[in-house]
């Protein structure tokens, strides 16, 4: 049988200020901690999971092309 993938979900930007102001703060938010952003925020623990797994992988990301471009442009002294 298929799977049944999930519907996107689609966040105001409101939610977003929110979880990222989060994230500012902490990149792994326990299960009680997602609790409590999934009830302010308005969508389930799980979505906030997915979310925070997301945007650590966006985070990584950013954090290597930041070391990659560093080495390509030092910074004249």
């Amino acid at each position: 049988l298929p799977v049944k993938k999930k519907p996107r979900t689609f966040y105001s930007a409101e939610q977003l200020e929110e979880l990222e102001k989060v994230f500012q703060e902490d990149h792994y938010p326990d299960n009680e901690k997602r609790r409590e952003i999934a009830a302010v925020v308005g969508v389930t623990p799980q979505r906030i999971l997915v979310w925070f797994q997301n945007r650590r992988a966006k985070w990584r990301k950013l954090q290597k092309l930041s070391i990659k471009n560093n080495r390509n442009h030092p910074a004249s002294s």
